[in-house]
Order: structure tokens, then C-alpha cells, then sequence
């Protein structure tokens, strides 16, 4: 393989590694450890960890190395008060603007998620279901939300971990209600009704809502959760 596919590999290995968790939040990244795994000079593996950086994947650290972006408490009280805003927008807009082309990979991207939910594991639904939210950002194509919509997903993405790991009959129902607003947030969209899209949005973030408290202990984030329970995407 060449070198630039290498460089490819690892940074799309990264990315999942660090969606999933199997690359825990705050965890150090050992350079010379992934240069040797990867077959790969120092150099294009920092240009890796840069662009991850700028990307909101990894954080990186004068006279120390990389580590995986962490979620801390300010994290996690700024993705409660910045989610229900930018993903309400995010849904509007792509049913607004999205064109047929992506339509049809959004319906793909949902084939793909219910496959998961059937047969795979949880780090498959997880990315299965961020590939879902990513095409609603490309259909909404605006160049001052994209990044921090971007962004907010790289957190939900490992947040919501827990919510695809059901472990009673309730979260598993709510996984296939999940999979069943999936398909109404792509009817809405492709019917250009950025009004259901937006409640719809509200919809879905009700439902993961509880399970994304679960994971975060709100009762030390100081956030008025109620009041937040606003569009955004399980």
C-alpha cells in the first residue's frame, strides 16, 4: 500500500477509534506506536493528527503530544447549550436545500443503519447513524454551521455509545423509534417541509435525550436540561 493510502487508513482508522471510544476521550496518542503500526514516517502522522486537530478530533499540545479531544464538564455543558440550536437549523435548511442526489444517499445511509441495528455491533450503529446526521449537514450546505455541526457530532457520536448498547426493553424500543424517525426526517426533507424536518429534529433528540443524561450525569453540568430538549439528532 502506498504511502498516501497509509496516511488514509489511519486517519479514517482515527476517526472511527475516536467516535466509537475504542480511543477513550482525554486518551494520549502514541506517535511513534501508530507510525510503526501504520508503516509510517513521522511526518505525514503529524499531518494526520493536524488535520484531526482542525477537525475537533484531537487536541494538540505544546511540548506534549496528541491526546484524543477529551469531554469534560465545560465540553459537555456547551454541547447541551449548543445542540438543540445547530441541529434545528441543520434539518431546516437540508430540507430546504438538499438535492436529489443526496436524497438518495440519505436513503442509503438510513439502509444502512437499519442493517446495523439488525446485525451489528454498537460501534457499527453509532457510525452508521453519524453517516446518517453527516448527509443532513451536506444537505444543509451552509459554510458557518457545517464546522460546529461537525463538531457537535464528534461528541455525540461517542455519547450516544450508550444509547445504541440498549439493556432493557424500553432503550431497545427507543432504537427502533429511532430508525422509524430516521425514515420521517428523510420523507419531510424530501417533501421540502423544513418545518416537520425542525420537529422532527425536536423529536429526535427527546428520544436519545434521556440515555445521552445518562451517560453525562447532567446533575453536575448545571444546565437546565428541560429547557434544552430541543432538536437534535439521536
Amino acid at each position: 500500500m502506498a504511502a498516501k493510502d497509509r496516511k488514509s487508513t489511519l486517519a479514517t482508522h482515527l476517526k472511527h477509534a475516536i467516535l466509537t471510544t475504542a480511543r477513550q476521550p482525554g486518551a494520549d496518542l502514541d506517535e511513534a506506536a501508530i507510525c510503526a503500526e501504520f508503516d509510517l514516517s513521522r511526518t505525514p502522522v503529524r499531518e494526520v493528527f493536524r488535520e484531526l486537530a482542525g477537525l475537533g478530533y484531537v487536541d494538540l499540545r505544546d511540548n506534549r503530544g496528541p491526546r484524543v479531544a477529551d469531554l469534560s464538564h465545560t465540553t459537555l455543558r456547551d454541547f447541551f447549550l449548543a445542540a438543540p440550536m445547530i441541529y434545528g437549523a441543520i434539518l431546516r435548511l437540508a430540507a430546504r436545500n438538499a438535492t436529489d442526489m443526496q436524497i438518495q444517499a440519505l436513503r442509503a445511509a438510513q439502509d444502512r443503519f437499519r442493517a446495523a441495528l439488525r446485525d451489528g455491533s454498537t460501534p457499527d450503529r453509532t457510525l452508521a447513524n453519524n453517516r446518517f446526521h453527516e448527509i443532513t449537514g451536506e444537505m444543509a450546505g451552509n459554510i458557518y454551521l457545517l464546522p460546529s455541526f461537525h463538531r457537535l457530532l464528534i461528541d455525540h457520536a461517542r455519547i450516544s455509545m450508550t444509547f445504541y448498547r440498549p439493556e432493557n426493553a424500553t432503550m431497545a424500543d427507543n432504537v427502533a423509534e429511532a430508525s422509524r424517525q430516521h425514515d420521517a426526517i428523510i420523507e419531510a426533507i424530501a417533501a421540502r417541509d423544513e418545518g416537520a424536518a425542525a420537529g422532527l429534529a425536536e423529536e429526535h433528540w427527546n428520544l436519545s435525550r434521556h440515555e445521552i443524561e445518562r451517560f453525562v450525569m447532567p446533575t453536575a453540568l448545571d444546565v437546565p436540561m428541560g429547557r434544552l430538549s430541543r432538536s437534535s439528532p439521536a
